[in-house]
């Protein structure tokens, strides 16, 4: 399976920093339904204080993410 780039995103504070943490688990499970939409794979999930790292292994959706945190930041 091939990624299509990291992102990471500073998404929750600190001390959400566990896999297992509602927050985290809610949010992955976002991503995985994004990826079934766009019939690929959430190639990577990870947790670091708060910071959460994930890839995709489909162009198209990560491009969409790309922009959508590009228009994000001109807000």
């Amino acid at each position: 399976m091939k990624s299509h780039g990291t992102f990471e995103i500073d998404l929750f504070p600190p001390e959400v920093a566990s896999p297992d943490h509602p927050f985290v688990t809610q949010f992955r499970e976002i991503l995985e339904d994004l990826a079934e939409e766009y019939h690929c794979t959430l190639t990577s999930f990870a947790i670091d204080k708060g910071t959460v790292s994930f890839s995709f292994d489909n162009e198209e959706i990560t491009a969409e993410i790309v922009n959508i945190l590009r228009n994000d930041g001109q807000s």
